[in-house]
């Protein structure tokens, strides 16, 4: 990724919190890499070398700054560019966890040859893919060591060492010090901890905390999730072990909280990357403005909205089955639905407070009688057809590559049609391009005739049109979770109803 030196050198001097992630420094003169933002003395000029990720600067052998800590800076934005394949690559990496992941395997996954990819990597984050998962591994182990107080013997395995002595070298290799010495100087320097996992979850400013709450509390599934207007709460499974969180707003507003309570230390980090992905902490808000600003007709609402994110899914399918649950009832409705569902086909939980269930699997849900839930036959037949298709892996939520296909192959299935593959593929996929542009309301707002002259408007919107959509169902007079929104499936006419 070609970095403009002199923009480099203004946002490092003026420590300019919009490029915390976007590139990192190396200092010659002391061996370190750092994040735009350090509050480090700044050095010389012609000591300052500049680099697209962390992994860069790292093979280029610098080592992390202990004071600005790289490994808790927003990351790699979620888009790079006009490179969709390196950003599913990131996805693909990350939804791994910290397993291992060939270069050959990957590239596989892409449909590109192992070279093609490696080239792409080195040219959009400055590192090979293998240097890129060595730092993601090791950022999340030095988090564990600052932020935890989990033995270190059990912090080498959640972060995918294979031996503690392996996870002592690297340390002593790459820091100079010991995981010991390295929590001890957290603890001096204040890093906090408390009761379970605890993490802050940075992000790039604007963030609208409050929109994205008042999006997700109507929509709230009972048993499942709890949620307020300061904090959210839900119930997890993973294989085949259970637990919950809680995510709240750091109170100085520049990161969110994340207290993690669950039996395996080895699932921290996939549930530590959902929770990003829940509440789209990767976006880059500038990129998003300055591409959606460009519509005079969306300015205002970018405006009156700075920050607004897209929510994402804990679970995809959990969250197909409340877009079909969704289909012409009202948000109320449909969530009397799945708290009826959840009861009596989830499991048992007990996460204090309102969090009763975990979310019934697709298995469970591709072989059950859905009278006593009050299900049309035909909504109970999508969501039956949908858990069939996941539980039989002939659709899957991870690992997807080309989200086109996906959209497809749910619009194959009974119930689904355009707009709600679409309105999955936005939530459950994190895809910032997806637009359900048969939704009447989007058409009604935008000031079009149809649902074409839409997707003719919404050209300009790309790669963003997905946060298009989250700006044009805000409403500037009412809260946004009462607006009934108007949309049309391509399997069926026009019908009234509430996502």
């Amino acid at each position: 990724m070609e970095l403009d030196q002199a923009i480099c050198e203004r946002a490092r001097l003026s420590r300019d919190p919009r490029f915390d992630g976007r590139f990192f420094i190396g200092v010659t003169s002391t061996g370190i890499y750092c994040r735009p933002i350090c509050p480090a003395n700044s050095p010389k000029e012609k000591n300052v070398r500049y680099y697209p990720s962390a992994a860069a600067a790292a093979e280029a052998g610098f080592r992390p700054c202990l004071r600005c800590r790289p490994e808790t800076s927003p990351g790699t934005p979620a888009w790079l560019g006009s490179s969709t394949t390196v950003s599913r690559a990131l996805r693909l990496i990350e939804e791994n966890g910290l397993g291992e992941v060939s270069l050959e395997l990957l590239a596989e996954r892409l449909g590109i040859g192992s070279r093609q990819l490696r080239r792409l990597f080195l040219k959009h984050l400055g590192a090979p893919p293998v240097a890129v998962i060595q730092t993601r591994r090791l950022h999340f182990a030095k988090r564990l060591i600052d932020e935890t107080d989990l033995p270190f013997t059990e912090a080498a395995l959640a972060s995918g060492f294979g031996s503690i002595r392996r996870f002592n070298a690297s340390f002593q290799e790459l820091y100079g010090r010991t995981p010991t010495e390295l929590r001890a100087l957290a603890r001096k320097a204040g890093v906090g901890r408390g009761e379970g996992y605890q993490f802050r979850l940075p992000f790039r400013a604007p963030y609208d905390w409050n929109a994205l709450l008042q999006f997700l509390i109507p929509r709230a599934i009972p048993g499942v999730e709890d949620i307020n207007e300061d904090r959210y709460r839900r119930t997890i499974s993973l294989g085949g072990k259970r637990g919950h969180f809680e995510v709240r707003m750091h109170p100085r507003g520049d990161a969110l909280d994340l207290r993690i309570e669950f039996p395996d230390a080895r699932s921290l980090i996939v549930i530590v990357d959902r929770v990003k992905s829940l509440f789209d902490l990767r976006a880059d808000p500038s990129d998003i403005r300055a591409r959606l600003e460009r519509d005079p007709m969306l300015a205002r609402r970018v405006a009156a909205h700075p920050g607004l994110r897209v929510p994402g899914a804990w679970d995809g399918f959990e969250l197909s089955v409340r877009a079909i649950l969704g289909q012409q009832v009202s948000v109320k409705g449909a969530t009397t639905l799945a708290g009826r569902l959840v009861v009596a086909f989830g499991e048992p939980y007990d996460g204090g407070g309102a969090l009763t269930h975990i979310f019934p699997t697709p298995a469970v849900l591709a072989g059950t009688d859905y009278s006593s839930v009050g299900l049309t036959w035909q909504r109970a037949d999508a969501i039956k057809q949908l858990a069939g298709a996941v539980r039989d892996g002939e659709i899957k939520f991870a690992g997807v590559v080309d989200p086109e296909r996906f959209i497809a192959r749910l619009r194959e299935l009974p119930g689904i049609g355009d707009w709600t593959a679409q309105y999955i593929a936005m939530r459950a996929l994190s895809e910032p391009d997806a637009f359900p542009a048969s939704d009447l309301w989007l058409v009604r707002t935008a000031g079009v005739g149809n649902p074409q002259q839409l997707e003719a408007r919404a050209e300009q919107w790309r790669p963003w049109r997905a946060y298009a959509a989250m700006h044009l169902w805000q409403n500037e007079e009412k809260d946004a979770n009462d607006l009934l929104h108007v949309y049309a499936d391509s399997d069926r006419t026009a019908v009234a109803g509430r996502r």
